[in-house]
């Protein structure tokens, strides 16, 4: 996934883009980092870790003047989870200085990296976002956005990205705009993020989408925008909605929070169940489980209390705690469930094993049924356009039925909503939308070269940064 932030203009830019990326922490928790241009040259800093990780002190924000800056936080989907990988990747070219990030994933990019280190360019990272910038620095144009234009046309695949340069701040989204990005204003000056929720926290506004094939340059109150030849088909992860995107954000034109609870509403009448009460998995199951209760009529508890404040380096102890993973996150109210018959709304089933440990946990605390519901269809194909999945093997969904699924999690009856369902929660037109995780009709095939950036899990940390 990963979420990007760039603001041009403002004295406070790199504070602002801390901000920001405090707001975006949820796309991505890998690595963070910001680069700013302060008249003269571009300053940067990132490392491995979360937003206050990598800017505990003030000082950090400190080394990065200017007023124009872009950031990053990441969540691997091309490229080791290494530091050499973090963005924003900074280069030096004929046309100035440059410092992009980006958020998605080219399905070309290992064909090309072929095709221009054949011609003599030497990579520094195994990113796909650093074709883009060798792209552009064999078309040098006057004008830089010319040759990011140029560049463009090459690559395929999912991309928002945000470039700083000494020109600029230059926004970029993909003709079929599988991830998000918008436009916001903030005292007068154009600011753009991965979901809106990162302009409230500044108090800036949202201004609207950036749209498919649009590629924007904001230079102090100026804002010009250009289109990338070509008409594509919209191809909208419907996914940004279900799970990735945080409630209070807009995309797509629409509310994340009211599609989610339609979709939660939407599932309790294609699939109501005989219970008690609707409790969620939290976070993700929450609103959905909303509005499943709403429909339904059923009462809506808390039933699952989540920890927040387990990190990345919690170690498990091996086989000393049955199902440790998932019970270390996550707790059940036992006053609640005990001798109760339970609806447990979750947001999606990827290999079935965590859904399997809560429901063994549900029934431990007492639950005299469990109905399990998933406000999305079940999962059968990788996603090659910026979500890390599973290899297809093991996405359960893949060669299970919903019956199998329902016996493998242990639940009284599972159900999940269709994708004619689903759809009709969302304001944009059903053709609109990549289904490609759930039928394998993937609107961009990958080259041969790149087939395996669908084997994304797990990611092997191996450095120390």
């Amino acid at each position: 996934m990963c979420g990007i932030f760039g603001i041009e203009g403002s004295e406070d830019a790199a504070n602002l883009t801390y901000l920001g990326l405090y707001a975006l922490q949820h796309r991505g928790q890998e690595s963070t980092g910001i680069v700013s241009w302060d008249g003269d040259r571009l300053n940067v800093q990132r490392g491995m870790g979360k937003v206050a990780e990598i800017f505990k002190e003030r000082r950090s924000l400190g080394r990065l003047p200017g007023d124009r800056a872009i950031g990053h936080v990441r969540y691997s989907t091309h490229g080791k989870s290494v530091i050499h990988n973090a963005q924003p990747i900074v280069v030096k070219t004929s046309m100035g200085p440059l410092g992009v990030i980006h958020n998605g994933n080219l399905v070309n990019a290992n064909q090309l990296r072929l095709r221009l280190e054949a011609e003599g360019s030497i990579f520094q990272t195994t990113s796909d976002t650093e074709v883009i910038l060798h792209l552009m620095a064999r078309k040098p144009h006057d004008d830089i956005v010319e040759s990011l234009m140029e560049a463009l046309i090459e690559v395929e695949g999912a991309y928002s990205l945000l470039l700083v340069t000494e020109q600029g701040l230059i926004a970029a989204r993909d003709p079929h705009g599988f991830r998000p990005l918008v436009l916001g204003e903030y005292q007068g000056r154009a600011c753009f993020a991965s979901e809106s929720c990162a302009f409230d926290l500044m108090e800036g506004a949202l201004v609207r989408e950036v749209e498919r094939g649009e590629v924007i340059i904001a230079t102090g109150d100026e804002i010009r925008s250009y289109r990338l030849p070509g008409e594509k088909t919209g191809a909208l992860c419907p996914f940004e909605h279900v799970y990735f995107a945080r409630p209070d954000s807009q995309i797509f034109g629409d509310s994340v929070s009211r599609a989610r609870h339609e979709m939660g509403a939407q599932l309790a009448r294609e699939a109501p169940a005989v219970a008690d009460l609707v409790v969620p998995v939290p976070d993700g199951g929450v609103i959905g489980a909303l509005g499943y209760s709403r429909e339904s009529g059923l009462p809506f508890e808390m039933g699952l209390i989540r920890n927040h404040y387990v990190g990345r380096t919690f170690i498990e102890p091996q086989q000393s705690i049955r199902d440790f993973g998932v019970r270390v996150k996550l707790n059940p109210v036992r006053s609640m469930i005990k001798d109760r018959k339970i609806v447990l709304v979750d947001d999606s089933i990827v290999r079935g094993t965590t859904s399997q440990k809560i429901v063994r946990m549900m029934r431990r605390a007492g639950a005299s049924e469990v109905h399990l519901r998933i406000t999305c269809p079940p999962w059968r194909w990788p996603c090659r356009y910026g979500i890390s999945t599973p290899t297809r093997e093991e996405l359960i969904g893949s060669s299970n039925d919903v019956q199998q699924i329902r016996e493998y999690v242990g639940a009284d009856s599972l159900a999940f909503l269709s994708t004619e369902g689903l759809l009709g929660c969302l304001t944009g037109e059903r053709a609109s939308y990549c289904t490609a995780c759930w039928d394998g009709q993937y609107p961009v095939q990958p080259s041969r070269h790149d087939v395996d950036q669908t084997q994304l899990f797990p990611i092997q940390m191996d450095d120390h940064e």
